[in-house]
């Protein structure tokens, strides 16, 4: 897919709307001075804006990280559904709509304890899941929740 811009700062429209959408996030999340419910509800609404394909996986990703990290906290990141640990995003769900591309992608951060040697793999491509690919992204979520 090509990347185009309609500036000169190089990021391309849904770059620029992700990030303001983050700005918007950080000014909220000092309103709720740490409401984690509204921080939850906030990703639920989130989720619930996204295209029926976007949507029904988000909604069995936000399910998968309930059951298998109950421990972290439901928020948006960048407008994207994401599960945190004491404000660190761990996870996170980017959908295809929010950046126009073939596929949604689950993805870790450098909080997630995921290290395997020297290379692995932080970030995957999502068309639709089944109980199998389930099943191996709970087992990710268990691991990149876990407490060092």
């Amino acid at each position: 897919m090509a990347r185009t811009t309609n500036n000169t700062d190089g990021f391309t429209p849904e770059e620029r709307a992700a990030m303001k959408e983050h700005a918007a996030e950080l000014r909220a999340a000092k309103r709720r001075d740490g409401k984690k419910e509204l921080e939850a509800q906030a990703c639920l609404d989130k989720i619930a804006e996204l295209s029926d394909a976007d949507r029904a996986i988000a909604e069995r990703i936000h399910a998968l990280v309930a059951a298998h990290a109950p421990s972290l906290s439901a928020k948006t990141w960048y407008g994207m559904p994401a599960y945190a640990r004491d404000g660190q995003v761990i996870c996170f769900f980017q959908p295809a709509s929010k950046f126009k591309a073939r596929y949604g992608t689950f993805g870790f951060n450098d909080g997630a304890l995921l290290d395997d040697g020297n290379v692995w793999a932080t970030s995957f491509a999502v068309t639709e899941l089944t109980a199998a690919d389930e099943a191996f992204l709970g087992g990710l979520i268990e691991r990149a929740a876990a407490q060092a």
